[in-house]
């Protein structure tokens, strides 16, 4: 099963992608990527810190632009990519399976919070 079944995607490019047991994987969808150009640089969080529904959340820097990624829903942060960080391009080679952001742990009523996020095919389609 691909990634893109399970997940769900922001008006601002982030997707939240559900791994089970109130934990969540986020990242900035392909089409973020595309029109950044190539990464040169991100920051995330620090483990443990916690983030509301829209608060910024990390930055990245891409030789076109800098641009604010911003939490899709309320949560803690439990995990970030150490390999964006180090190898930033690896967002551009792969943002699903190894170009993710960080993983967090909801602490808001995701199902209400969620509703403004859209499917993979129908974000695709947003953008057409």
């Amino acid at each position: 099963m691909s990634i893109k079944e399970n997940m769900l995607c922001s008006k601002s490019h982030e997707y939240l992608s559900d791994d089970g047991d109130n934990r969540f994987t986020i990242g900035l969808t392909d089409y973020a990527v595309e029109q950044l150009g190539d990464i040169v640089f991100i920051e995330l969080p620090d483990v443990n810190t916690e983030f509301k529904k829209g608060d910024t959340f990390a930055t990245v820097e891409s030789v076109k632009a800098a641009s604010e990624i911003y939490m899709p829903v309320s949560g803690k942060i439990i995990e970030i990519n150490e390999e964006v960080i180090n190898s930033p391009e690896t967002l551009n080679e792969d943002c699903y399976e190894k170009g993710w952001l960080v993983k967090i742990e909801a602490t808001g009523d995701v199902s209400s919070e969620s509703k403004d996020l859209l499917e993979y095919e129908d974000y695709k389609e947003e953008l057409e």
